[in-house]
């Protein structure tokens, strides 16, 4: 919610770079220790989705509202709407709009994710994940960030995972219920992370253009990670404190 209040903050919530009709459309999800989860896509004019996704878990028979329902959904349930004008956004989106080119630069802003998977000193666990999306995408694209398995996957008895970078290549490969899976296997959790991008990587034909990070959090605390490329930074937070560590990356180029 901290970042998603943040309106300096270009990859998530309102203060995210708009789609190709100058929409912000915003994208979250969350799952708790026993399964249960919610999700909204599409939606607009609402500071924490992230919120709107954790009431749908809990007050609804579903788990994903999108656009306008949810929309409706949430300003119906207590969610204010709320209009953000932002000088330097329709300034960045009327440049685009010249060539209107879409080529998104690996380890920018314009295609990031807050992914969070914590574990509570009784052991339980949880997870999150909330975007704005790709900046320019089409107008309805949704990513990996709301979609459970793909960006995100807990299993209180295993571990939880989630993912950044192009969702697609996320969705793809179910990318988060995979690291999750493979864990459950028997697999290290930083391991389970790299098999995951390895599976990308093996259809991917330009990495070059494109980033993936996958974070693990195995059921004992022990976590891992891994990336297509250099500049997937985690940050750590336990009872040693809080640190921030780069990912190892498997393409190195060439």
């Amino acid at each position: 919610m901290v970042t998603e209040s943040d309106l300096t903050n270009r990859s998530v919530g309102l203060g995210g770079l708009p789609d190709r009709e100058g929409r912000t459309t915003l994208d979250a999800c969350i799952q708790d220790h026993d399964g249960r989860c919610g999700a909204v896509a599409c939606l607009e004019h609402i500071e924490h989705p992230i919120s709107v996704a954790r009431a749908i878990m809990e007050r609804t028979p579903h788990v994903m509202l999108v656009g306008e329902g949810a929309y409706d959904w949430a300003t119906a349930n207590g969610f204010p709407r709320k209009d953000v004008d932002l000088p330097e956004v329709r300034k960045a989106y009327a440049e685009w709009l010249r060539e209107s080119n879409y080529a998104p630069v690996v380890n920018r802003e314009n295609h990031d994710t807050i992914g969070l998977v914590v574990r509570t000193a009784d052991g339980r666990l949880a997870g999150s994940c909330t975007t704005s999306g790709m900046a320019y995408k089409i107008h309805g694209r949704v990513g990996d960030s709301p979609i459970i398995g793909a960006g995100l996957f807990v299993d209180g008895e295993v571990g939880a995972a989630c993912s950044t970078g192009t969702g697609e290549l996320v969705i793809r490969t179910v990318g988060s219920h995979t690291v999750v899976e493979l864990m459950r296997q028997g697999v290290e959790p930083t391991e389970a992370c790299r098999q995951a991008v390895r599976r990308i990587l093996r259809f991917l034909k330009d990495p070059k253009a494109h980033q993936v990070g996958f974070i693990a959090l195995r059921a004992d605390g022990a976590w891992g990670a891994a990336a297509i490329q250099t500049g997937f930074t985690v940050a750590v937070r336990n009872t040693a404190g809080t640190q921030l560590v780069k990912a190892e990356a498997l393409w190195s180029g060439g």
